[in-house]
């Protein structure tokens, strides 16, 4: 089967590379300097020179400033010292990664309105918002998270935004199961292996579409609890986030939870659009993706530090605690390990907080005596069926999945 990758906005165009205007369609949509080889690799959109901070971009302005670090337009991140000790992350702090700029925002004018064409089923057809709406409805906290958090701790500079720990939050989610969605069409074609989500956003003229187009193909079997969701932390999802409609699959990495969804496919072969193709896959160090190498999907077991001080500071000598986030993608997180000493000695932490399913993370506490000196605090986790965090990252080129718990220790100076 194929799938029809053409949104209402995007331009009618036969397959082929870039044509002689794309430096100019580019531009003209706010992506000059930047490629879609680029966009295929998970890579962002160059900040502009200069040091001072970067403002919030008009489609972000309800984040807290005092919250986030703007790296571009389309990739804010959350400060390490603001997710708190509250399992979910607020709206105002969450990361944005966006992998190309924000359709404008008269797309939510008329939530309702929102057209979602479903292909792949037994009864195709395309449903409005509207009529989403009465086919069902659950609610799931999950682990938001971009491929490339942690990137930041490559020592080989992957391209690509720095991110250490904050491009990640924990969110719940409510829309109509894509489960339901299939079934009230039908149920699923026979041969399909794969769920194919197309994004709603604006494509430059000029570019071959599946250059530059957000589709992402997943496992059918993700279908499971995969949601087409209109809400999120209980509100209408932000612009910012993908609002009006965005599929939600739980336990993959973020660029498989497609923003602005036109298209909801079941295929037989995996999206050929270069963001699937070549773009998120684990390349070897020195080497560009392709289409034998393994994608970025499914996220696995990792925690972090959040406090004491991880941006700086004195900490007081005596009783602390230590608290930071751990999750295990696919399956729940099942214990935490703390250390004080760089990960030569650990002590079984305590999980703070509501369990709010396999998906989300877990909020985890240790008290300890910190005496004055430098003391490297390390997390480790271990998942419910076994697999536990480890201490060195996979070097791969653009420096997606790091969950080292050594690159993600944090260094305290106690006085």
């Amino acid at each position: 089967m194929t799938v029809d990758t053409r949104t209402s906005e995007a331009p009618s165009l036969p397959r082929r590379h870039l044509l002689a205007g794309s430096a100019a369609a580019l531009a003209a949509a706010g992506l000059g300097g930047w490629s879609p080889e680029a966009a295929a690799a998970g890579e962002t959109p160059p900040a502009a020179g200069g040091a001072a901070p970067k403002p919030l971009p008009a489609y972000a302005g309800f984040k807290d400033p005092a919250s986030v670090i703007v790296h571009t337009s389309t990739t804010i991140e959350t400060r390490r010292s603001a997710f708190g000790s509250s399992v979910i992350t607020p709206a105002e702090k969450l990361y944005i990664r966006n992998n190309l700029p924000a359709p404008d925002a008269s797309i939510l004018a008329d939530r309702e309105a929102w057209a979602l064409s479903v292909a792949g089923v037994k009864k195709p057809r395309t449903l409005t918002l509207r009529e989403l709406r009465t086919l069902g409805v659950e609610t799931t906290a999950m682990v938001l998270q971009c491929s490339g958090n942690g990137r930041g701790f490559f020592p080989s500079k992957p391209s690509g935004t720095p991110w250490q720990v904050g491009a990640a939050g924990c969110v719940i989610w409510s829309g109509v199961p894509v489960r339901a969605v299939a079934e009230a069409l039908g149920g699923v074609a026979e041969g399909m292996k794969f769920m194919t989500g197309t994004g709603g956003e604006k494509l430059p003229e000029g570019l071959d579409p599946k250059s530059i187009i957000v589709e992402r193909s997943v496992p059918a079997e993700a279908m499971a609890d995969a949601l087409l969701a209109w809400e999120m932390n209980g509100a209408p999802i932000p612009l910012a986030h993908g609002g009006p409609l965005r599929l939600i699959v739980p336990g993959y990495t973020g660029v498989n939870n497609i923003k602005y969804i036109r298209q909801l496919a079941f295929t037989a072969q995996e999206s050929d659009a270069k963001i699937m193709s070549h773009g998120y896959r684990i390349a070897p160090p020195g080497s560009k993706g392709d289409p034998t190498q393994p994608s970025v999907q499914e996220m696995s077991v990792k925690s972090w530090i959040n406090a004491p001080a991880p941006e700086g500071g004195t900490v007081r000598a005596g009783r602390q605690q230590v608290l930071g986030v751990a999750f295990g993608g696919l399956h729940p997180v099942a214990k935490v390990e703390v250390s004080v000493d760089g990960g030569k000695s650990w002590k079984a932490a305590r999980f703070v907080g509501p369990d709010l399913g396999r998906y989300a993370w877990r909020q985890f506490a240790l008290a300890v005596d910190l005496p004055a000196g430098s003391h490297v605090l390390a997390s480790r986790a271990t998942d419910s069926v076994g697999n536990v965090q480890p201490e060195q990252r996979v070097e791969n080129a653009s420096g997606y999945n790091n969950t080292s718990w050594a690159d993600h220790a944090v260094k305290v100076v106690v006085a």
